[in-house]
């Protein structure tokens, strides 16, 4: 189902002095959408319309420092702490009590994981697309064959040189990696990778997003991570199995922690698993919403 841009809304909301651009559509209960890195709020053309057919209203913005929303300076802009209360003020900008689902996919599911943990209270229902519990990822660090699927993050934790390294030939790893990563021909199309290219082009927007990897690897951010609390809201893991970053094993959560999840395997499907199998991640979704 093609994504009609006509019958979204483009809107923003400020916290704390930055200003959060989001996308809106639909009406019905809420669903917010939390797009991984490198993307934007264009990660979910696929989901948007499907959910909004189904009759839900969907918010989707740019997690702050990509696209359109404000890119604060500083590493400590990106903690955890202020990318979950972001989350909150979009639910409460939206006018809704609280969310019947927050979805996040790669980063996005980092921060949903965080919001669900830390704000249960705003939320009915979580759903995470190939983003490991930060429990389960922090034990993975401590395997030889998950460090060296994480390498990226390490690196990103140098000053300067990953920007320009993210930058060089019109951001050629970048786009190689949304090109290549997908199972499904023709899952990312020359037309709609311009629309990350663009986003990446934003003035601070590189480094605004690496800030990202800089700020969870801050001891407070790990030793927060180590401690989560348990999640007793429903869960709905997919994961595509064909994941180049993390390991397959990464996909369920440990059941004292999260006692409520399932976990949905897309055997076909790469990380960007909601590029890779629209049909079936849509599926899985609205059967989980009802």
């Amino acid at each position: 189902m093609p994504l009609d841009e006509s019958k979204l809304s483009h809107r923003f909301t400020e916290r704390s002095g930055v200003r959060l651009h989001y996308v809106e559509a639909g009406e019905g209960p809420l669903v917010v959408l939390l797009h991984g890195f490198p993307e934007l709020w264009y990660s979910w053309r696929h989901q948007i319309p499907a959910l909004v057919e189904a009759g839900y209203r969907v918010i989707a913005p740019d997690m702050r420092g990509y696209n359109l929303s404000d890119k604060p300076q500083g590493v400590a802009a990106y903690a955890i702490s202020e990318l979950t209360a972001d989350v909150a003020a979009l639910i409460e900008a939206s006018g809704a009590e609280r969310a019947a689902a927050v979805v996040g996919h790669d980063w996005g599911a980092g921060v949903a994981w965080a919001f669900a943990a830390r704000y249960p209270a705003l939320l009915e229902r979580l759903v995470i697309l190939n983003g490991p519990h930060p429990q389960r990822l922090l034990a993975a660090f401590r395997t030889a064959r998950q460090l060296r699927k994480s390498w990226y993050m390490f690196f990103f934790q140098l000053p300067k040189v990953p920007e320009l390294f993210a930058r060089r030939k019109d951001y050629a790893v970048f786009r190689a990696s949304l090109k290549r990563d997908p199972q499904r021909p023709g899952a990312m199309s020359d037309e709609e990778l311009a629309r990350y290219v663009e986003s990446w082009s934003q003035p601070g927007a590189l480094t605004a997003t690496i800030n990202y990897y800089r700020a969870a690897f801050r001891p407070s951010s790990l030793r927060g991570s180590a401690r989560a609390p348990r999640i007793d809201t429903p869960v709905l893991v997919i994961w595509g199995e064909h994941d180049r970053y993390l390991g397959a094993d990464l996909a369920v959560p440990d059941p004292e922690m999260v006692p409520n999840a399932r976990v949905a395997r897309v055997p076909d499907a790469s990380h960007c698993v909601h590029y890779d199998r629209p049909e079936r991640v849509n599926q899985l979704l609205l059967e989980f919403l009802r």
